[in-house]
């Protein structure tokens, strides 16, 4: 026997799914922070260029997952 009843998008209601979204940009805003900071300290001491150079693609890297997880906590509007 076929089941015709609709199946849930998420199995989270979507107050719960925005919180959890919300925490998973505040960590990525975080972790930001923390690798704009560490690059800052290795640049005042002087490390291997190539070490700050591959901390700086990590950091955009992670700045484009931050944006893209930004994007999906505004909800669609339909105009």
């Amino acid at each position: 026997m076929w089941n015709n009843s609709p199946r849930p998008v998420s199995p989270m209601p979507d107050d719960q799914e925005n919180a959890v979204q919300k925490m998973r940009v505040a960590r990525l805003k975080l972790e930001h922070e923390d690798l704009k900071l560490a690059i800052q300290a290795m640049t005042v001491q002087h490390c291997d260029p190539l070490a700050i150079q591959r901390m700086k693609k990590m950091k955009l890297e992670l700045k484009e997952r931050l944006e893209r997880a930004s994007s999906a906590t505004i909800p669609d509007i339909i105009a």
